[in-house]
């Protein structure tokens, strides 16, 4: 597929307004997920939980401002919308068929891949949609939620901004290698919420306020290699892959040809019907 036919099935453009709105709140979430290494907190969970529907509330208007900001300038169209609800549903539909085992997480190879497809800006807001719509399926609503959507919106975002030249078995190899990066970087983001949290003080992987960043951050990469890495993210990892290179090309195509069916942001064009279009059939002689 070429280079132009590639842009072309991008969904949602991410045009300088949409861009900046991405940007920004990119830049206030990974704040919220690092905030405590720079200010000491307070010495509870439930501390962290009050700022957890702050950033819920800072990620529902991001989504709508995206969706409303394209709709307004013509990137998005009710297509497009429907295939981000088709998608948003089936990934929700896809998650809970893990349930857990092993660090199994059956939502993000089908990200990347629509990602990929789509573009970065139906990335992240795929991302961010799925995960609420699982949530709401498998009763997973908590304080953690708006971290998942944030991080997953991420991951659909990177997958949109890959080096767009890049074909066949080198293009699976990419979005594999991708898949299994963003595998940990995940779950390293989603062990850093609530690390400063979970141990308490007293401990070798404690958080401890007030130390030097580079201290707090050797302890946690500690404590998320022995609790996390080294196992649960790794079976993300290794299902990504496995999924990306077995499943990958056939649900590429799949989705670029629903893409170029679809013509994102081509005109609508709609036939006339009643008595002024078949007028022509009616009078004499028209046979």
């Amino acid at each position: 597929m070429s280079t132009a036919e590639n842009r072309g099935t991008r969904a949602l453009p991410v045009r300088l307004r949409s861009g900046v709105v991405l940007t920004l709140a990119s830049v206030a979430g990974l704040a919220m997920f690092c905030w405590p290494l720079f200010v000491p907190p307070q010495p509870s969970l439930a501390a962290h939980t009050a700022d957890a529907p702050l950033v819920f509330l800072l990620t529902l208007p991001v989504l709508l401002a995206v969706v409303l900001a394209e709709m307004s300038s013509g990137g998005l169209d009710t297509k497009a919308l429907a295939m981000l609800g088709v998608l948003s549903a089936l990934n929700a539909g896809l998650r809970p068929l893990d349930a857990g085992t092993a660090g199994i997480d059956t939502v993000f190879f089908l990200l990347v891949l629509a990602g990929r497809v789509f573009g970065p800006g139906f990335g992240f807001v795929l991302g961010a949609t799925s995960l609420f719509a699982s949530a709401l399926l498998t009763a997973g609503v908590g304080p953690w939620l708006p971290f998942q959507m944030l991080a997953s919106g991420w991951i659909g975002l990177g997958a949109g901004l890959l080096p767009r030249r890049v074909t066949g078995r080198a293009e699976i190899a990419m979005l594999a290698a991708y898949g299994v990066v963003v595998a940990y970087v995940f779950g390293f983001l989603m062990n850093l919420w609530f690390w400063p949290y979970a141990l308490g003080p007293g401990t070798d992987l404690s958080f401890v306020a007030g130390a030097p960043v580079l201290e707090n951050l050797h302890r946690f990469a500690v404590y998320t290699l022995v609790t996390s890495t080294a196992g649960w993210d790794t079976g993300r990892a290794l299902f990504n892959l496995l999924a990306i290179v077995a499943l990958g090309p056939a649900v590429l195509a799949v989705l670029r040809r629903a893409a170029r069916h679809a013509a994102f942001g081509a005109p609508v064009t709609v036939t006339p019907a009643g008595p002024a279009a078949d007028g022509a059939e009616g009078r004499p002689g028209a046979r």
